[in-house]
């Protein structure tokens, strides 16, 4: 995140969440690693968030009774890096995990990945706290029924949950409060997939092929951020903030946050963007900006989409795409989520089916007969 990357190669074995039903201080046997700012808004559960619906969410009613099946994997690597600071969180089944304590349509499933900067501590807190943050602390909406008041609060809660960590890693003293990190976070329920972001963590939608971007880079290069920074009393030097951070969104990083309730070019408000999965939506690709520096969106969907076909192992895919990132010479950590919305690749088999159809065709226009034919017609032209 910061300039001057220190090299020293060296895997790091895959992180996965396994996480038991227990009181809040069981949260803290989790293994696993998921815009306050200053101004820190109010960490009001009643507070408002826009929902960014892209054009992608318009759905014809023939498609909304898809409901996806959800599997996925995912895949971390130090790079070229000395220390690893990613964190991931990966749970394809959310209400196993939380038991009572979660009540929403089905299937539900939560990701996240975490890109810490300044040392690990503020992404190993949230891949410790993650579930009491997230589901516990932020008092997560009850209820069955996909409709928008539902969805409105689940944004709400998530957000609640970014600005309550924020406060946490300011408030914890292990902390270093030069340590921060970017959170992406990605919300499964029943048809409706809820994207929150902070930082330049990314999350890709393949939609038949198309790679579809469900958050924004929060990097000084994007124009509105730039704005914002600039009108908050900030300024950006060589393409960092401040001359400091390469993001302008984050949890933690409070040596650079003016005191709380002040006006600061660093926040950790997230944005949102939601839309409704149809039966055209084949996966989600959730991955650190050591993906993203290297390559772009429809790169990567176009990659793990041939390996969806040739193998049907996200976890494979997701391995895949971070060994292209270091080899296309990434200077970062790198993790990658992969999330599948069907149980098979139907699509591909439907397209060999097609492909074969074609071949066979083909042979029957050669046939003995054709030939039989065709000689008779050259014979009586002589």
């Amino acid at each position: 995140m910061v300039a001057g990357p220190e090299v020293m190669h060296q895997v790091v074995p895959m992180l996965e969440a396994s996480f038991r039903r227990c009181p809040v201080r069981g949260v803290e046997e989790v293994v696993v690693g998921v815009g306050v700012s200053s101004p820190p808004l109010p960490v009001d559960s009643q507070s408002q968030v826009d929902l960014e619906v892209p054009d992608l969410v318009k759905t014809p009613l023939e498609t909304l009774q898809f409901v996806p099946k959800i599997r996925s994997g995912s895949f971390a690597d130090i790079g070229p890096r000395r220390y690893m600071e990613d964190e991931h969180i990966r749970i394809d089944n959310l209400s196993g995990h939380l038991g009572s304590l979660l009540l929403c349509p089905s299937p539900n499933a939560f990701y996240g990945v975490f890109d810490g900067h300044g040392g690990s501590d503020a992404a190993a807190y949230m891949k410790r706290h993650a579930m009491r943050l997230f589901f516990e602390d932020s008092e997560f909406p009850e209820g069955l029924q996909e409709d928008d008041f539902f969805s409105e609060s689940v944004a709400n809660s998530i957000r609640k949950a970014f600005l309550s960590a924020d406060l946490a890693l300011a408030d914890d003293s292990v902390i270093s409060r030069s340590s921060g990190t970017t959170a992406l976070t990605a919300l499964i329920f029943g048809r409706q997939l809820l994207v929150a972001n902070a930082g330049d963590c990314r999350a890709v939608l393949c939609r038949k092929g198309m790679a579809m971007e469900m958050s924004r880079d929060h990097r000084p290069t994007y124009e509105a951020e730039r704005q914002r920074v600039t009108e908050c009393g900030g300024y950006i030097e060589d393409g960092y903030l401040n001359g400091v951070l390469s993001v302008t969104r984050a949890l933690g990083d409070w040596d650079m946050k003016m005191p709380q309730g002040s006006q600061s070019p660093l926040i950790a408000e997230p944005e949102f963007q939601q839309t409704i999965l149809t039966e055209d939506d084949e996966f989600l690709i959730i991955g650190c900006d050591g993906i993203w520096d290297v390559m772009t969106s429809q790169q990567a969907v176009t990659l793990v989409r041939k390996g969806l076909r040739r193998h049907d192992d996200p976890e494979r895919c997701a391995r895949e795409l971070a060994m292209e990132a270091k080899r296309l010479q990434t200077f970062d950590n790198l993790t990658v989520i992969v999330i599948c919305f069907a149980s098979e690749l139907g699509g591909c088999l439907r397209s060999s089916e097609e492909a074969s159809s074609r071949r066979i065709r083909s042979c029957k226009s050669l046939s003995a007969e054709a030939l039989c034919n065709l000689r008779r017609l050259l014979e009586s032209d002589q």
